[in-house]
């Protein structure tokens, strides 16, 4: 043994010490990173099984204080089946020859859905019953729309927010991406316009709100001149039901249409100018260049911005309060005004389970959507 070698007891000493050593640098890890999860679960966690328990009790107000009584399914059954399902659910009328039309293709589609999976290489036991219990539910919920909108019945506040989400979101993207494929050009004051795009988006929603109130004030508002010249001065655009839904949706477009632009516009600075270069050399016109290059490129961005303006969809509940007051009636009340309404008429057990009944739907509505394009979008990466 060389006399500079340490002696055999160090050496094992030494051995011994750095696996040790090696746990307990992941379990300092641990202990440091603790505190914070502890804080983001009590945070997230807790308010969600308390609000749970709430939604499956009554509040009743005694002397001294307040007493929460157990009363299980009660309040999601008087959503779903009792006193208050015309205003969650609505009222269907009776099915017309349109109404008719609209389901029979809906529901086909569907079907071709599913043949597809059936037939394709993927299929799996598991993703059939998934992808079975999922057509059942949208089915539902499809015919519940139908029933209530293309028919003279009423829609209910869950067919409001399915309406908000659906029309506001597609035009809110389609209205996105012209103006990001407009201002990548190369023209002049596209850099002005790329900070004017955003301004809407800048403003609160209860500012968006009075700023839509005032403009579709047609006694007094700033455009009462242009209301005057028409003959339009008696005419109330909250009055009709669907006059008021109209204004509530341009107003929520209207904000957070630049979200989306933003998005969509680094997405498609971030394309290789190499593939549409060689698109161009080889004859590709424009729609062909978008169609086969930029939008499989962009198609991640767009999924996901999608994806986070249809769950800030679901929650809208500033514009039909300061706008239209929910009215006229219900016609404009969305779930989370609907909740907010019951809550203030200190029916906190239903404004509980409205809000679950809301996540529910906004969990359905999320997962189905990753699922749809999750295929996609992989095979685009």
């Amino acid at each position: 043994m060389s006399r500079h070698a340490p002696p055999r007891e160090l050496r094992t000493a030494t051995s011994w010490w750095r696996p040790v050593a090696a746990r307990l640098d992941r379990f300092a890890a641990g202990v440091f990173i603790l505190p914070a999860v502890v804080v983001i679960l009590g945070f997230s966690i807790f308010p969600l099984l308390a609000s749970l328990y709430v939604s499956l009790s009554r509040l009743n107000f005694i002397q001294g204080g307040v007493e929460l009584k157990f009363v299980g399914f009660d309040n999601y059954a008087k959503l779903l089946f009792g006193l208050d399902r015309p205003h969650f659910l609505g009222v269907p009328g009776p099915i017309t020859p349109i109404a008719v039309a609209v389901l029979v293709a809906i529901y086909g589609l569907f079907a071709y859905l599913l043949y597809g999976y059936v037939r394709g290489p993927n299929r799996t036991a598991v993703g059939l019953g998934g992808r079975l219990v999922t057509t059942a539910i949208a089915g539902a919920l499809v015919w519940l729309v139908v029933n209530t909108i293309m028919t003279s019945g009423r829609p209910g506040t869950l067919v409001v927010t399915l309406v908000y989400v659906g029309v506001d979101v597609s035009v809110q993207y389609l209205l996105g991406l012209s103006l990001a494929l407009l201002v990548v050009q190369h023209l002049p004051g596209r850099r002005f316009f790329r900070v004017v795009f955003l301004i809407p988006m800048m403003i609160t929603p209860v500012g968006v709100a009075y700023l839509f109130r005032m403009l579709t004030d047609t006694s007094k508002g700033p455009f009462y001149p242009v209301w005057a010249h028409f003959g339009l001065t008696d005419v109330s655009w909250v009055i009709n039901p669907w006059g008021a839904r109209l204004a509530v949706m341009i107003g929520d477009i209207w904000q957070w249409t630049p979200f989306i632009f933003i998005v969509l516009l680094a997405a498609i600075e971030t394309v290789p100018h190499e593939l549409t270069e060689a698109a161009v050399v080889d004859g590709a016109n424009r729609w062909q260049i978008f169609w086969r290059i930029t939008f499989p490129q962009i198609l991640p961005a767009t999924t996901t911005v999608v994806l986070i303006r249809t769950i800030e969809g679901f929650k809208i509940v500033d514009l039909p309060n300061v706008l239209t007051n929910g009215g006229p009636g219900t016609a404009t009340e969305s779930l989370t005004l609907h909740a907010y309404t019951i809550w203030r008429a200190l029916d906190i057990g239903g404004s509980a389970a409205v809000a679950y009944m809301l996540l529910i739907v906004v969990t359905f509505v999320g997962v189905s959507y990753v699922n749809l394009f999750r295929r996609r979008v992989t095979a685009t990466a």
